[in-house]
């Protein structure tokens, strides 16, 4: 089990700023049997055991000579940055149940993926579950070798329990399922249909133009002989 050095803090507001210069992170713990104390964790330590453990995972801090076991409860960001800027402690009682979300790790090959080219849809990363401390998983496995046909689904309640820990989420809720490729439509131009008609049509169109061009032609020049450019 993870195990955190911390010390209690006097500082707040704006102030804590400063610790945050100095490489301390501000922390909040609270939980049974424990008034709210406030905290500062080292950025190294703390990064280090928050990777191991993530949010699913007792640790154990220590603060002046006593342990409690915590659970990582919620982790502030800097939006840009993403450096830590604050950590929420939950003190829990070992002997009593917890619910928190553990990762699910996705295992094996589906057939329908592999072999009719289906696309896998994962709506669930994590799952709730509910367990005394020291029984809360590290993750829970999905196989989905099982998925060999398009809209094949794995439910909550498909899932595999130890017997040490249950589901909180709903039973009937969808964790992983295969779909049909998406066909790409492609947008067909109807072709303009072209009556004898209208071929006709045409062609005495353009036979007129070049008829009347020409009579034009024919005009402009017998002006310019009955009427002669003054010079």
């Amino acid at each position: 089990m993870a195990e955190l050095i911390a010390q209690k803090r006097e500082i707040f507001g704006r102030k804590v700023n400063g610790l945050r210069k100095k490489g301390l992170i501000p922390a909040e713990l609270y939980g049974h049997g424990v008034g709210n104390l406030h905290l500062s964790l080292p950025e190294g330590s703390f990064s280090d055991v928050y990777k191991e453990a993530g949010e699913h995972s007792i640790v154990n801090v220590v603060v002046d000579g006593n342990t409690f076991p915590v659970l990582i409860n919620s982790v502030h960001k800097h939006p840009i940055t993403q450096s830590i800027l604050s950590v929420d402690l939950h003190k829990v009682r070992m002997d009593e149940k917890v619910k928190t979300h553990v990762p699910l790790v996705f295992e094996g090959d589906s057939p329908a993926v592999e072999n009719l080219g289906g696309v896998m849809v994962k709506p669930m990363s994590e799952i709730e579950v509910e367990a005394l401390p020291a029984d809360i998983p590290d993750s829970v496995i999905v196989n989905v070798a099982g998925l060999t046909e398009f809209d094949q689904s794995i439910y909550v309640k498909d899932l595999g329990s130890s017997g040490e820990f249950e589901f909180a989420a709903d039973p009937e809720a969808v964790v992983v399922s295969v779909s049909a490729p998406r066909e790409e439509e492609v947008e067909e131009v109807p072709e303009e249909e072209i009556s004898p008609e209208d071929v006709v049509v045409e062609g005495e169109e353009k036979r007129a133009e070049k008829e009347g061009a020409e009579g034009q032609a024919t005009v402009d020049e017998r002006d310019k002989e009955e009427n002669p450019p003054k010079t």
